[in-house]
């Protein structure tokens, strides 16, 4: 598959300075977003720590395969999303550390949503409310859970979905990079498909736009910068409440493969 990515990030209409971060690294097809908390320049510290850290390790580990791992490796998963998940938790512990060493930092933390693509494998590792999507033929799934309280409420029946997008306590996480010394990341592989859109938003994205918009976005922007600005764009439209970030990855089919040649035969046979 060919990739074709795009990445766009605003502070928004309300927010002074902007805590998210990002990074697209080609090299390795690797994917990371990060949403800082702790006001003043702490949430930024953060998550431009997480990010970088996270980068760096994976890095490293493709040059020096014996690199240590910082989690405890797990059978299911393939080694990169192994990895990954030991990059989020060496960033965790960086995080932790940094906070406890100077006290006005005391408090900052990140959320982190991170994919990495081998082949037709992606590898998803995630703490927080930072979320990953699929759009598949024009449906589009959630594919990380929030690590939020409003979302445990949801699912455990204490609050319905309709409650929940208007509840107070929305930004309230149970989970987050740096604020305890360990922290246990979701991790979770799928196998991509030409025609495949992924995209890593924070929440300040998903606060602003509902699924059926962001989904027709995806959908009818192209190339994936485009498709990125044009969510920013609508977050901010909509309000611009808190800071918005967008990594759009398309997957686009491959001259020869399966897909490419259906739309073809689509097309001449439309035309026949």
């Amino acid at each position: 598959m060919r990739i074709d990515v795009g990445g766009q990030s605003d502070q928004g209409r309300v927010r002074q300075n902007n805590e998210d971060a990002y990074k697209i690294e080609p090299a390795l097809d690797l994917f990371v977003l990060s949403d800082g908390m702790g006001g003043m320049a702490h949430g930024e510290m953060a998550s431009a720590l997480a990010v970088e850290t996270i980068v760096s390790h994976c890095q490293q580990a493709e040059n020096n395969r014996t690199t240590a791992l910082f989690w405890e490796s797990r059978p299911d998963l393939g080694e990169r999303t192994n990895r990954l998940g030991s990059a989020v938790t060496l960033a965790n512990r960086k995080i932790f550390d940094d906070a406890a060493t100077h006290p006005d930092m005391r408090g900052m933390g990140a959320t982190i949503v991170a994919a990495w693509i081998t082949d037709q494998r992606l590898s998803l590792v995630h703490v927080g409310d930072s979320r990953a999507y699929l759009l598949r033929a024009g449906s589009l799934e959630q594919l990380t859970a929030d690590h939020s309280l409003v979302a445990e409420h949801v699912r455990r029946g204490i609050m319905t979905p309709q409650e929940a997008e208007t509840s107070q306590l929305q930004s309230v996480l149970v989970k987050a990079l740096g604020i305890e010394e360990q922290v246990e990341p979701d991790a979770d592989e799928r196998m991509l498909l030409d025609g495949d859109v992924l995209l890593l938003c924070s929440d300040g994205l998903t606060r602003m736009v509902t699924d059926p918009e962001i989904a027709s976005t995806l959908l009818t922007c192209e190339p994936a910068q485009a498709a990125a600005n044009r969510l920013v764009e609508l977050a901010n439209d909509y309000g611009g409440e808190d800071n918005v970030t967008a990594i759009v990855v398309r997957f686009d089919p491959s001259p020869g493969g399966l897909l490419s040649r259906l739309r073809q035969w689509t097309r001449s046979s439309g035309g026949a």
